[in-house]
């Protein structure tokens, strides 16, 4: 029985890792073999062109997609983490009221919002620009990272914070040197979904950013496909690119995601 659940995992994985599996292939494949039938299941003569004309035309797109990640996440904690703090332990008058208007917040679609974003970006004299996507993408990220932030540290033991309080240490002090250090691993697993999020946005880039200097990656591979729709080596080697970052991100905060550090924090 145990063979037969781990043949049918694999199968299944095998099933859902095989568009990926092809994109790679196809990133590799010739023009003049692109159409061939049957096609190579694998990349007979390949070639590096795909990856050469990403390189020259891409790299800038990809630029902007990292710095428009790494500002998403620091305005995410800027503004997720004090909240959640205050949400889970100095519990403020109204506090499941906005807890609850969080929750709601999430569930408004990102469409509405663009539009909402591009009459303010208008007039503020921030649309098509890297701040006001930064601000933009970090409203999808806030909530969530407010509520998985809470719900962490309302588990942080509270002779912690108060052995903080007993050595004289303030609101401001403990947070900062107590709860913070405790909340690594939700902190890495909100920063890792904001990334993800602001990586992979393409409602916000191409409503807000559509005709900036600066575009992220996903409006790169829209244009690209538009300029170049016969070139499908080219567009699936943007595409695995474009997948690496996030990949590589995954793989190193796994071990974090569901890690506990609580356990023996208490003082005896």
């Amino acid at each position: 029985m145990r063979h037969l659940k781990t043949a049918v995992g694999l199968v299944l994985t095998a099933v859902m890792l095989f568009p990926v599996y092809w994109m790679i292939n196809v990133s590799f494949t010739r023009d003049q073999d692109m159409r061939k039938s049957p096609p190579n299941w694998f990349p007979v003569n390949g070639t590096l062109d795909g990856y050469r004309a990403v390189l020259e035309e891409q790299l800038p797109y990809l630029g902007t997609s990292l710095v428009v990640g790494l500002g998403t996440v620091a305005l995410t904690l800027l503004l997720a983490a004090p909240a959640a703090y205050s949400l889970a332990k100095l519990r403020p008058r109204g506090g499941g009221a906005l807890s609850f208007v969080l929750l709601i917040a999430q569930m408004i679609p990102g469409i509405i919002m663009a539009m909402g974003f591009y009459a303010i970006f208008l007039t503020t004299g921030v649309l098509n620009t890297v701040p006001g996507l930064i601000v933009a993408d970090s409203t999808l990220a806030v909530p969530f990272a407010v509520l998985i932030l809470t719900t962490f540290m309302s588990g942080i033991p509270e002779e912690l914070l108060q052995a903080a309080r007993t050595d004289g240490a303030g609101v401001v002090r403990t947070f900062v040197s107590i709860v913070l250090p405790v909340s690594r691993n939700s902190l890495i697993t909100v920063s890792l979904f904001a990334f993800l999020w602001a990586w992979s946005d393409f409602i916000f880039a191409s409503t807000l950013d559509q005709g900036g200097d600066h575009q992220p990656i996903t409006l790169g591979i829209y244009h690209y496909i538009g300029n170049n729709n016969q070139e499908w080596n080219a567009i699936m080697a943007t595409a695995v690119i474009a997948s690496i970052p996030a990949t590589i991100l995954l793989v190193i905060a796994q071990r974090y995601v569901a890690a506990g550090v609580t356990a023996g924090a208490v003082k005896d």
